[in-house]
């Protein structure tokens, strides 16, 4: 334990707060709350962790705290510290998606429309119904709705009444002549639907459906229709034996291993309306990192009527943080409810670990398949190469590495090509050579085995220049067939090994090779972006430093020179000299068409 942080602790009060964890450059990595701040923090540096948690405290190198006279008090303190700082340690939900939501307006006239809430606040005149973790199902009942009841459609207030008017769709809201009887009945039925009673929406469906036969308009009956069987079958879905139509939420998590997750049950007017589910790591007890979870999910989400919950949640700081009435029910319905939201956070949790478990079985297969066809004693590092450049300008290598199966993004590299040859074997031995040259030098760990995204070529120009610099690794290669596609491993002593494309190999060097290739494009897209202008002026013969700043000066991007006429560019370089630029400009814009045809 660091001697500043043991002295530390000694002070800490056996008090609820808030605390800080700080790194090296005094930034804060981590926010916490507890009831007892002494015990809390000493608890980081007098055991052993694993996983995220043991990364963080290898990275405290101080910390601070706040004492709050209450736990509620430290738990709002942390969600404002969390919410000003975004501490790279501290949970976040995954997404900042908020579901959409039915809104009823009702003045200055009746409306309908999907909106997405991330702080909720309740309006006159304007009711919300939802969640709706199906997007697609909320706009199908609006536009039902619309369809089916003459509420207003357009924007605006029209001089005149529009064609939704005389096709019976709309009240003629803005000729002011308002039956507010219709206005009243048409909003009684909406919401009634929307709380829950579908059968007066069916109903409507059905009675509407007899007057499009009866005037033998049968393709607008059989769309009905559809819309009927459709809002019968969510309407199933959704129900739950719940005798109330109070709006609440459920939660129910599971943890294991550093990992939690979380689902989220909603539950609207006694129907089942969705659900959402959350898998992160954690840092902190897991009940503190459930707390902290539900906070946040508030300010993305309408604050329910009821909450149920777990029975070891603290019920009386949340209820005091959100503002609701929270539950952990014991027996009954509401009880089976909760279960279920636990049973449905264990089998995401499952389901997704199975999932990585089986990708991993199925690339240490494939790594280790590698190494049985190469012959090599051990692979656990692969460097993979791949080289890009248009017509010799904007030359650029790129390094991606595997470590046992995964790539390593923190190992990637970016060369800007130095040498003035438009080949691959020189670009791929300058790569080679300034990659490995200094490792030797620096003593870094070196690639069981290296992979270029080339042929024969490629291979002879890495080997000789590992050769020459006293490296030895293996290199292989990977080839690509008359249609482009990669079917080939050139191995170590180059020969041609035909690769099946349904095997787990196949798709494991598919995948290094996509991945550096991707890498390789995006850093010569930057290169191109990123100051061409000067590059390009470089390359065309007449212009020196003085034409090329007062280019730059004049026109400042590439796309306005090529825009520029030859007469217009004569202006500022002699006419020979703008007619060498013009043709070049040309070269460039055609070859990055065909890049990306």
């Amino acid at each position: 334990m660091k001697e500043k942080i043991k002295e530390k602790l000694k002070l800490v009060p056996n008090l609820p707060g808030s605390y800080q964890m700080l790194d090296s450059n005094n930034n804060i990595i981590y926010v916490g709350k507890a009831k007892n701040l002494k015990r809390r923090l000493s608890s980081y540096f007098n055991r052993e962790h694993t996983g995220k948690t043991k990364m963080l405290v290898s990275n405290i190198c101080d910390f601070t705290y706040i004492v709050a006279t209450s736990e509620t008090e430290a738990f709002l303190i942390e969600i404002n510290l969390i919410k000003k700082y975004k501490p790279k340690y501290n949970i976040m939900l995954m997404d900042d998606k908020s579901y959409p939501y039915i809104e009823y307006i009702s003045k200055p006239y009746p409306r309908l429309k999907i909106s997405r809430y991330l702080n909720i606040k309740k309006k006159d005149n304007k009711m919300l119904f939802g969640p709706y973790p199906n997007a697609y199902a909320a706009r199908r009942i609006v536009n039902l709705l619309n369809r089916l009841y003459p509420l207003k459609k357009c924007e605006g207030m029209p001089r005149n009444v529009c064609l939704y008017y005389h096709i019976g769709e709309c009240l003629g809201y803005c000729s002011k002549e308002l039956d507010l009887g219709k206005v009243k009945e048409m909003e009684t039925e909406i919401l009634s639907f929307l709380k829950g009673n579908d059968k007066i929406l069916k109903d409507k469906i059905i009675k509407k459906m007899q007057e499009y036969s009866d005037n033998l308009n049968f393709e607008k009956a059989k769309e009905l229709k559809d819309e009927l069987d459709y809002i019968s079958v969510i309407v199933e879905k959704q129900k739950i034996d719940l005798n109330d139509l109070v709006d609440r939420d459920v939660f129910g998590y599971y943890y294991k291993d550093g990992m939690m997750s979380v689902n989220t049950f909603y539950v609207r007017n006694g129907k089942l309306v969705g659900n959402k589910n959350n898998i992160y790591n954690i840092n902190d007890e897991a009940l503190d990192a459930l707390e902290y979870y539900i906070a946040e999910f508030y300010l993305k989400h309408e604050v329910p009527k009821e909450i149920l919950v777990q029975d070891n949640i603290n019920l009386e700081l949340l209820s005091n943080v959100v503002k609701s009435n929270f539950i952990a029910p014991i027996k009954g319905i509401k009880k089976s409810l909760v279960d279920m939201a636990v049973m449905n956070a264990k089998i995401n949790y499952e389901n997704k670990y199975k999932m990585i478990s089986l990708d991993e079985e199925r690339t240490l297969g494939a790594n280790e398949e590698l190494r049985n066809i190469l012959g090599i004693p051990k692979l656990t590092r692969i460097d993979i190469f791949d080289n890009s450049n248009l017509f010799g300008t904007f030359s650029v290598s790129g390094m991606v590495v595997f470590i046992n199966g995964k790539p390593s993004k923190s190992e990637y590299r970016k060369y800007k090509i130095l040498v003035d040859k438009n080949d691959d074997y020189h670009m791929m031995q300058e790569v080679i050579y300034r990659r490995y040259e200094r490792a030797l030098m620096e003593n870094q760990i070196l690639p069981d085995l290296i992979i270029v995204d080339g042929g024969i070529t490629q291979i002879h120009a890495a080997k000789e220049t590992l050769k020459d610099i006293g490296a030895d690794i293996c290199v292989v290669g990977l080839k690509k067939d008359d249609h482009h596609k990669t079917n080939i491993l050139i191995g170590k002593d180059e020969e041609e090994i035909p690769l099946d494309m349904s095997s787990p190999l196949f798709h494991y060097l598919t995948r290094m090779q996509d991945e550096v290739h991707r890498f390789t494009i995006n850093y010569h897209r930057q290169i191109r972006s990123k100051g061409q202008i000067a590059s390009i002026l470089d390359e065309v013969p007449g212009i020196g430093p003085k034409r090329r700043k007062e280019l730059i000066k004049k026109y400042g991007s590439v796309k306005k020179i090529t825009e520029a006429s030859l007469d217009e560019l004569s202006n500022y370089i002699p006419r020979d000299v703008a007619s060498n630029l013009k043709d070049y400009l040309n070269t460039l814009k055609k070859g990055v068409n065909d890049e990306n045809n």
